[in-house]
């Protein structure tokens, strides 16, 4: 099979890219060139050791290079942060923003301080990241009196971990903020922030700062969200800095190509277009690399067919959060 460029739409605003994480097993520049041939806009790049390790010791001549062969290709870039192993070969997504252990929380906030870095020189436009789930250990021994304290006042082991994940992400934060690179939090399943109201918790929690913004991944709307996910889309828009795409089914969380789930695509792809999101629409699908070549070629005719499907005003639709009396704050009821 062929791999041809998808025709491009000529009306519709939105820009799409293909994560790297569906595409692990091909060089990285085979990857980027496969995504510019089949007119990808764009890529989100995961930071991990087959593409660009962010541990490495020439990492900023592998950046440097990165930045070119992008220029050359017109792609623009989205960090991802949802490596793996790539701080701990025996824990997946370990250490975590929640660690018990400050010194391991500390490593992932580096992490994430090296990608708002890459994101620098790189001209992405956000940096991905996300809480990482609740440890069933509330307390290190050099934590543990503050935190019994806290627990004597009713401080459940949630709570510690909320202080936890605010007081780890504010460095992250700061360097966001001195570099103009929004941190795109992604609310993921089975995690500690995983829905909009966590996101808006946490937003709050830090004083809602400009640096601090939204991935919306349109799978976990249709996953446990509320509501549907072009909703979603509306009720996200003013802290949306980045999104994520795939199909996916009520209740179960399985990136799925398009059609193998049960998401209605066009007015989600409408919503976006309507909020005026200017970022890219990243293709997630970090469990299919064995077929990834094929998927992303199947998966951009797919969204830009879509794209140019009309859908009718939606004057019926319920009740968005953010709306109305609410609007101010940005939470949900």
């Amino acid at each position: 099979m062929s791999l041809l460029p998808s025709p491009r739409p000529t009306a519709h605003p939105l820009r799409y890219s293909y994560g790297t994480n569906g595409l692990t097993d091909l060089r990285l520049d085979d990857a980027l060139s496969l995504l510019a041939d089949l007119g990808y806009d764009g890529v989100g790049l995961t930071l991990d050791h087959m593409h660009l390790d962010p541990l490495t010791p020439d990492l900023a001549a592998r950046t440097h290079k990165l930045a070119r062969r992008l220029d050359e290709l017109g792609l623009g870039v989205t960090i991802e942060t949802g490596a793996r192993y790539v701080l701990d070969p025996r824990r997946k997504h370990g250490p975590s923003l929640l660690d018990p252990d400050p010194a391991q929380r500390a490593r992932r906030a580096d992490l994430l301080v090296r990608a708002v870095q890459i994101a620098t020189d790189l001209g992405a436009h956000a940096v991905h990241c996300f809480s990482g789930i609740l440890p069933t250990d509330t307390a290190t021994a050099g934590e543990a009196d503050a935190e019994e304290d806290a627990v004597a006042d009713g401080e459940a082991s949630e709570d510690a971990a909320w202080k936890r994940l605010t007081e780890t992400l504010t460095p992250v934060l700061d360097a966001a903020t001195a570099a103009g690179i929004p941190l795109a939090v992604e609310p993921e399943p089975g995690h500690l922030l995983a829905t909009l109201d966590d996101f808006h918790r946490l937003r709050t929690a830090l004083g809602s700062p400009d640096a601090l913004g939204l991935t919306l991944d349109i799978g976990h709307c249709q996953c446990l969200e509320p509501l549907p996910p072009a909703d979603c889309v509306r009720a996200a828009a003013p802290w949306l800095r980045h999104v994520q795409i795939e199909d996916m089914r009520r209740g179960v969380h399985e990136h799925l190509p398009f059609g193998d789930g049960e998401i209605d695509f066009p007015p989600v792809l409408e919503a976006l277009a309507a909020v005026g999101y200017q970022g890219l629409v990243s293709v997630e699908l970090p469990r299919h690399s064995h077929a990834g070549p094929q998927l992303a070629q199947q998966s951009l005719p797919f969204l830009h067919h879509a794209a140019a499907v009309s859908t009718p005003p939606d004057a019926d639709r319920p009740p968005i959060p953010g709306e109305g009396s609410t609007a101010s704050e940005g939470r949900t009821p």
